[in-house]
């Protein structure tokens, strides 16, 4: 059979965050003490109060069809939060909940981008996002970052890659995979070079609430009305309330981009889960009490963490100020990112993502939302990977 392939779809690299996670459960599986720091979720169960609202709306029979773009009960509680929390007026209509906010970032690009644009992603940046550009038919031009710079492009930087093909800057923060938080200062002087060039922004804003050391974080939409027409802010309920699994998120966008956000998702997912929305809901009007406990407990992981990275021989990491993940820098060990990865799961049995994956092949990425346990665990492991490099 001649099972012929697009050439967009042949061009992707499958995730390696996900490949690495389903490798580390197989081990385990099989009987194996595999010590996971790859999967980007927290290890907190759904708080108490949205799995009850679920589980109501499941007994009440709401498990049929929804407008594709979220209940309106949702979409009116999502730009109540981004007007109580940001200082952003959206009306409901510009809110679109999707199945995920990886599922919203497909969304946003699609929407704005086509054949022959350009895309601006600093580096290291989440995998999917050059993916993404490139199925929408559009380039991915990579700005990249070291820890010199804590991993933030400048003002300077951003415009000398700004071309007349330049549709669209993907900006995350707190970032995924290096925690790095740009100050609220820095985040301005990007979006003002954005309006001033007619280039889009994309925020992805997932992170919004694991913060730490004082780390504070202003929406870019936030600033003016001019920046708010340039910006489309993507957002989720994975990390803040630990529903990775209910696939839900939202974008909260201009109207023409929000209308043809809703006209794509209408003709690919439609609606997201109707009874995880009800969930959704409840996740954003009940109590929060749960998240500065949780960045508490992260806080104690990522200082534990730290302290044990410094002792080990060839790593180096910057301090990050969000979301859950060290990003250390393994140069020092003359290995890639690749090679250091498979050895350490191989003879440690600890599965870390390679910094490639990222676009920073002197790098891995090490997620602390799991337990003190296994951080001690895989940590000691990792200090004994590291000094046999070295014997």
């Amino acid at each position: 059979m001649n099972y012929r392939i697009s050439q967009r779809a042949a061009s992707l690299t499958p995730s390696l965050t996900l490949a690495i996670d389903a490798k580390a459960k197989a081990m385990k599986a099989a009987g194996e003490d595999v010590v996971g720091f790859g999967a980007g979720e927290p290890d907190f169960d759904t708080p108490q109060h949205i799995k009850d609202a679920a589980a109501q709306a499941l007994a009440q029979g709401f498990t049929k069809y929804t407008p594709a773009a979220g209940i309106p009960e949702l979409r009116q509680a999502i730009a109540d939060k981004h007007q109580r929390e940001n200082g952003l007026s959206y009306k409901p209509g510009q809110i679109i909940v999707s199945c995920g906010g990886k599922h919203s970032c497909f969304n946003v690009i699609f929407a704005t981008c086509q054949d022959g644009d350009e895309v601006i992603i600093p580096s290291p940046y989440w995998l999917s996002y050059p993916e993404m550009v490139k199925l929408a038919g559009a380039r991915p031009v990579i700005l990249p970052t070291s820890d010199a710079t804590e991993f933030k492009i400048s003002p300077a930087q951003l415009r000398a890659a700004i071309t007349p093909r330049t549709r669209l800057l993907i900006l995350n923060s707190p970032s995924n995979p290096t925690g790095a938080v740009y100050t609220p200062a820095e985040v301005k002087a990007l979006g003002d070079v954005c309006v001033e060039k007619g280039v889009l922004i994309m925020s992805d804003e997932i992170y919004e609430h694991l913060l730490y050391d004082g780390a504070a974080v202003k929406s870019v939409a936030s600033f003016s009305t001019a920046h708010q027409e340039q910006t489309i802010i993507v957002h989720g309920f994975a990390k803040a309330w630990s529903m990775t699994g209910w696939r839900l998120g939202w974008c909260a966008a201009p109207e023409p981009i929000a209308k043809a956000i809703n006209a794509i998702q209408s003709h690919s997912t439609s609606n997201p889960t109707s009874f995880a929305q009800k969930g959704a809901v409840a996740a954003l009007t009940g109590p929060q009490d749960h998240l500065p406990r949780w960045r508490t407990e992260f806080a104690r992981r990522r200082a534990y963490a730290l302290e044990q990275l410094q002792t080990i021989p060839g790593l180096t990491c910057v301090k990050p100020h969000g979301a859950f993940y060290l990003f250390p820098n393994i140069a020092g060990t003359g290995l890639k990112s690749s090679d250091f990865c498979a050895q350490l799961l191989e003879q440690e049995k600890v599965a870390a993502v390679p910094g490639i994956a990222f676009g920073a092949d002197d790098y891995i990425r090490l997620s602390y939302a799991t337990s003190l346990a296994n951080l001690e665990k895989g940590l000691a492991r990792i200090g004994n990977f590291c000094r046999r490099l070295r014997a």
